[in-house]
């Protein structure tokens, strides 16, 4: 009954702290985003600050998944340390509670984070990053100055008429929509036959539909077309693939896409190493309340150190460039996704415990 208690009471503790760094986080994250979106849009005919703030609040939950292992990490080491301030955890020891006990309630609640991340806010940060991607495309599009900023995608395709090189200002629809688009078909030798400069392109079962066209020809005056199909035997698969931003893709379709993209032949290693990713995070979170753990136990034993804080954050950083480092190798194709994904949270798992067992049984 005791340990019950204790441990439900250690819990809501690390569960309210925990919501309070999201709070603190998701505040500071919308000012930031909105001041920056406000900057790069201002200028568009059909901006607005209420419908920029909308955007902003569409994208946070996206900005908010880069950051959960860090309130993971600072949530466990600010619970850790106030029940050390009032000498909670001195009182629990001293009827024979051991680290692992109260740390269990910390690292459930950690790993229940990492599922409402990957359940709950996953789908909602895909579909509103998509949907604010869509809204900027519309401000940006038939503006010649306005480029996204992020990237301008590129596709070659070759069909039996030759080769024709693809490009826009911004994707939309997962990279089944090209905004601004830009066809430059090529022949047989190489040699230039047409531009065509598009509103918006769309691709079809076999074909692309382009819309308010503009087709440029060597020596001939342009002509303003409604609408033009240029033939392709690019996949939906493979456009997504190059195109998508993994990130666009709810945890519950991941799956089906990679078994599509590799059904014709794709790697598909973006959407396996994030599908990897999202699996690995309630872990990955856990990880980090370890690590927490190392630096926050004992500063009522031992007078609380400065320094010791700084080496926990450090160690939270460095676990989470390495995660980083290592998914762009996954990306990459160099190393498999769930190799990837999984090698640097059982290293950051294996330390945490090591040192924890040090500290306790010595």
């Amino acid at each position: 009954m005791i340990g019950w208690t204790l441990g439900r009471y250690f819990f809501l503790r690390y569960v309210k702290i925990t919501a309070y760094f999201l709070l603190g986080s998701f505040a500071l994250a919308l000012i930031l985003d909105f001041t920056e979106l406000s900057g790069k849009l201002s200028s568009l005919p059909d901006y607005s600050a209420i419908q920029a703030f909308g955007l902003s609040a569409m994208r946070i939950p996206y900005i908010m998944q880069q950051v959960f292992p860090f309130i993971a990490l600072f949530a466990a080491m600010a619970t850790l340390i106030s029940l050390n301030r009032k000498y909670e955890l001195v009182v629990a020891r001293s009827v024979g509670v051991s680290a692992w006990q109260f740390l269990l309630p910390a690292c459930t609640g950690a790993f229940l984070f990492g599922l409402a991340a990957v359940l709950l806010v996953n789908p909602l940060a895909a579909w509103g990053f998509e949907r604010s991607e869509q809204i900027t495309a519309n401000w940006r599009a038939g503006k010649a100055n306005e480029v996204s900023a992020d990237r301008v995608p590129w596709l070659r395709q070759k069909t039996e008429d030759g080769e024709t090189i693809i490009g826009a200002k911004s994707i939309v629809n997962r990279g089944l929509r090209l905004i601004d688009a830009t066809f430059i078909r090529l022949d047989k030798n190489q040699d230039i036959l047409e531009r065509l400069d598009a509103k918006s392109a769309d691709l079809d079962d076999g074909f692309w539909r382009l819309s308010n066209v503009t087709k440029f020809v060597l020596a001939e005056t342009p002509v303003s077309l409604d609408e033009v199909r240029v033939p392709t035997h690019l996949r939906p698969e493979f456009v997504e693939e190059s195109l998508a931003r993994p990130e666009t893709i709810p945890f519950f379709e991941l799956r089906n896409k990679i078994a599509a993209a590799r059904s014709f032949g794709y790697p598909a290693n973006a959407f396996d190493m994030h599908f990897q990713s999202l699996l690995a995070l309630p872990a990955l979170l856990m990880a980090m309340t370890l690590i927490a753990a190392t630096v926050s136990l004992k500063f009522v034993r031992f007078g609380q150190s400065g320094t010791m804080i700084l080496g926990g954050v450090l160690a939270g950083f460095v676990l989470y460039v390495v995660t980083v480092v290592v998914k762009a190798f996954g990306n990459a194709g160099f190393v498999p996704p769930f190799i990837a994904a999984w090698t640097p949270v059982l290293i950051a798992t294996f330390f945490g415990v090591s040192f924890l067992l040090h500290k306790e049984d010595g």
